[in-house]
């Protein structure tokens, strides 16, 4: 691909417009729940909903959450580690979601 094809879809791209629906929580949490289900993303579920092509590329199984600073001192202060290490409380913050889960799963078998 030249770089003026690449050029092309970079403009394309820019000028898509992001549009929120404010359908209430009823609706918000079906559609997300329908896309959890496929295993697809809310947008791309919406995309299917009203009959627009969707991507095809598979999405990337991760979970994101913006911390403040004070997110991270009190990480660190329930982690009891340095509020500098950063990658330790984002290791240790992974590693409490994965025992949730387990956790989760045991509560549900019984």
């Amino acid at each position: 691909m030249s770089t003026s094809d690449k050029w092309d879809k970079e403009k394309k791209a820019a000028k898509a417009v992001q549009i929120a629906f404010d359908l209430g929580q009823e609706v918000s949490h079906h559609i997300r729940f329908e896309a959890l289900k496929a295993g697809i993303n809310p947008p791309d579920q919406i995309r299917e909903i009203l009959g627009l092509p969707v991507n095809g590329k598979p999405i990337r199984p991760r979970l994101s959450i913006s911390l403040t600073d004070s997110d991270f001192e009190m990480l660190a202060a329930i982690f009891d580690v340095s509020t500098d290490d950063r990658l330790k409380i984002r290791q240790l913050a992974a590693e409490r979601l994965v025992a949730h889960l387990l956790e989760s799963k045991t509560t549900e078998d019984t």
